[in-house]
């Protein structure tokens, strides 16, 4: 960081009109942003000037030689001032200036007379003038180096950057002008032989007190280094935005305030040392107050600081700011044991010269002084391990309930998957959940047991009358123990719902898996139904096989109806699990009736099928009879003649299913195949007919004979019959003549 030649105080009323300033923005070649916002009022050029003149000295020469981008808001303004103040760059900070972003109000200017203005003078100028609105300007510069003015988010308070300004340079210069006074002294003292007491008193009294300075310093570069110089102190960081972190690198003052102190406390411990040279006794007397106010302020305030730090917090933000706290208190005891350090190195340095009483005297403080810079030590290590162990249970018990919080919220979303697959990984993704949330809460017991080990074991105060009550302590271990308490419960509310989930999530794994087997019971069902049509066409080439295919046609009608059951079964468990998941907006959908539709045409399909074996096993079995018997009833063959017929004309027909649509079995070459096998079977009976008639033929001519000789001997019998009958004609001729005279006698007798 340069000097800077003019101080912030001499020109106070100019800064605060915040005419220019340096937001802490960089452009994309690492150059820092200077801004200007030009006001509606009259802008005065001699303060402007002066401005930039200051705010120019602030940065390094390394910082000014990757350029300056520099935002000229002229949206309040009017051109001729805008103009001026870009021509002005030019005679201020030519060299510097790598680009010069004009931000154009929305109303905008002539754009012929300004842009005839800029490119008439761009060669002069030097740099490159972009005239843009304010929402474009992130083509040049990234959002997060635009303040909020430009659409950015960059953090800028101009009146807090000039507080901690004037705080710097009151530093530098009281620092600055106290080391000079400290050079002199001790370097005056080597070549300088006057009165030891007249030195002590008037020449070794530097203008500030050094330990003023020297906390001065420690305080400010506590502040440089929490990033609290340049910035404000609610940052951006705090809210969850970015860290606004102005003139970092380049613009830090830390490493300025550092040289300053290391010197001031090099030139100081040098100044210390030369008085103890001027007067051993002085020395001794000094040594002996010094270790007195170490020994007064660690057992006195020291003490009480730390007593009064027993809290271990509620929560992880309170836990950060107890240890922000004890940092604090480390810091002002380093102060002190840094003393300690500095003081046993004086007594032991005096011990190897010094006097037996003045031996004794030494040893006594030196023993005194490490008692209770160790007693002191061991209850900042201790309170330290408190403040650790507190801060990991918090952390753990943040990341439990961030854990816990989580998984409710998992097992309270709806559970909506897409299909089995989704569940499972659902399901895994629950139990490895509950599993962390498992180990979370074991750690967390760790954690716990740890930090009350740690409250127990921390060391005693001594030298106390009475010991500081426990009720605090208490409270924290009653603290640690609810909030232990408090995951187990919610961890244990968070398993029985997952107990919960866990049942609905595999009662959904078994209801995609009941509409998966469903809608595969439909697809077998419509192969079986596929297979039929396209390859159950032959009828067998005799009885015993048409029989055979009869048996396996019922088996595989038996298969097919257990398929049908069993999508039956499936899509009723289906409408039960539904049911039991409340799971309204699912159904069977189009599956049952798809299996219906599938079922009913299988159904139609296999009793033709079925009609078709049984035609056929009664004409081969007809058939097969006739060919194999020696004496055939015509009518027989004529009965086969037609069932064969029959037969081919069902052959010819397709399946007409319950919606109208017709199937015919196999392909036309399949058909033509079956119906050839019964046509070869009907010629077979048609040859058996033809030889049954030549046969007849033969056995007529025989039957001509025979039927003459018995006509023949038929006419003989009935000649004989003829005559036997007349024969017996007369018989009874004369019988009926007796009959009747006996008649005629008995009725004269009477």
């Amino acid at each position: 960081m340069s000097n800077v030649t003019v101080e912030a105080t001499t020109m106070l009323p100019i800064l605060k009109k915040k005419l220019a300033f340096l937001s802490g923005g960089k452009d994309r070649r690492s150059g820092l942003i200077l801004t200007i916002p030009l006001s509606s009022d009259q802008t005065s050029m001699e303060e402007l000037s002066a401005t930039l003149d200051y705010l120019l000295s602030i940065p390094s020469e390394k910082c000014k030689a990757r350029g300056f981008t520099v935002i000229v808001d002229g949206r309040k303004s009017q051109w001729n001032i805008v103009k001026t103040v870009v021509l002005m760059l030019q005679n201020v900070i030519p060299a510097e200036v790598s680009l010069v972003c004009v931000v154009k109000p929305d109303e905008f200017w002539d754009k012929k007379v300004t842009h005839f203005c800029f490119w008439k003078e761009k060669d002069r100028l030097g740099f490159e003038v972009i005239l843009v609105s304010a929402n474009k300007l992130t083509r040049y510069i990234e959002p997060c180096q635009l303040t909020d003015d430009f659409g950015g988010s960059l953090d800028y308070d101009h009146n807090d950057w000039l507080n901690k300004r004037l705080v710097f340079e009151k530093f530098t210069k009281e620092s600055t002008s106290l080391l000079d006074e400290l050079s002199i002294i001790n370097d005056s003292d080597k070549n300088s032989a006057v009165d030891k007491e007249k030195s002590a008193d008037c020449a070794l009294l530097p203008s500030f007190d050094p330990e003023t300075v020297l906390q001065t310093g420690h305080e400010l570069l506590s502040e440089l280094q929490q990033r609290r110089f340049n910035g404000s102190e609610g940052g951006g960081g705090g809210q969850g935005g970015p860290a606004w972190c102005p003139m970092e690198e380049e613009l830090l003052a830390q490493p300025q305030v550092m040289k300053l102190l290391d010197s001031l406390r090099e030139q100081y411990t040098r100044y210390q040392e030369l008085c103890r040279q001027r007067n051993k006794r002085t020395q001794l007397d000094e040594i002996h107050a010094k270790v007195m106010q170490v020994v007064t302020w660690l057992q006195g305030p020291g003490s009480e600081l730390l007593k009064t730090q027993q809290a271990i917090g509620d929560s992880m933000r309170a836990a950060q700011a107890l240890q922000q706290k004890h940092e604090e208190i480390e810091s002002q005891h380093s102060e002190w044991f840094a003393v300690y350090v500095e003081l046993n190195q004086q007594i032991a340095a005096l011990l190897s010269a010094g006097e037996e009483e003045e031996v004794v005297e030494l040893k006594a403080l030196q023993q005194q002084l490490s008692d209770v810079c160790y007693q002191q030590a061991a209850q900042l290590e201790g309170r330290q391990n408190v403040l650790q162990a507190a801060q990991g249970f918090h952390s753990t018990t943040q990341e439990l309930s961030q854990l816990l919080d989580g998984l409710l919220g998992m097992l309270c979303a709806d559970v909506a998957p897409a299909d089995g697959a989704s569940i499972q990984q659902n399901l895994k993704l629950l139990e490895e959940k509950l599993q962390t949330v498992e180990a979370g809460l074991a750690s967390l017991r760790q954690k716990g047991a740890l930090l009350m080990e740690q409250m127990c074991t921390q060391p005693s105060w001594p030298l106390e009358e009475t010991e500081t009550p426990p009720g605090e302590q208490q409270d924290n271990v009653q603290h640690i123990q609810a909030v232990m308490e408090e995951m187990q419960l919610r961890k244990q509310r968070c398993e029985d719902m997952v107990d919960v989930r866990r049942l609905k999530m595999l009662q959904m794994v078994q209801l995609f898996k009941c509409e998966e087997d469903a809608l595969q019971a439909v697809e077998w069902l419509g192969e079986l139904l596929d297979a039929l049509l396209k390859t159950h066409v032959r009828l067998g080439d005799d009885s015993q096989e048409t029989r055979t295919m009869l048996d396996k046609h019922r088996k595989f009608v038996d298969v097919a109806q257990s398929t049908y059951d069993y999508g039956r079964q499936l899509l009723q468990a289906t409408v039960v699990l539904c049911q039991s998941l409340r799971c309204t907006t699912r159904s069977s959908g189009d599956t049952l009736p798809r299996l219906n539709r599938v079922w009913k045409q299988f159904s139609v399909s296999a009793e033709e099928r079925q009609q078709r074996l049984e035609l056929a096993l009664n004409f081969h079995t007809a058939a097969e009879r006739v060919l194999q018997q020696e004496c055939v009833d015509p009518d027989s063959l004529d009965e086969v003649d037609s069932s064969g017929k029959t037969l081919l004309d069902r052959l010819t027909m397709p399946v007409i299913f319950p919606d109208g649509t017709e199937q015919f079995f196999g392909s036309p070459s399949d058909t033509a195949a079956a119906a050839e096998g019964v046509r070869e079977r009907l010629l077979l009976v048609e040859e058996r007919r033809l030889q049954l008639q030549e046969m007849r033929l033969h056995n007529d001519d025989d039957e001509e004979e025979e039927v003459r000789m018995g006509q023949e001997a038929r006419l003989d019998v009935i000649g004989e019959e003829l005559s036997e009958k007349e024969d017996q004609d007369e018989e009874e001729e004369e019988e009926a003549g007796q009959q009747h005279e006996d008649l005629e006698r008995a009725t004269q007798d009477c």
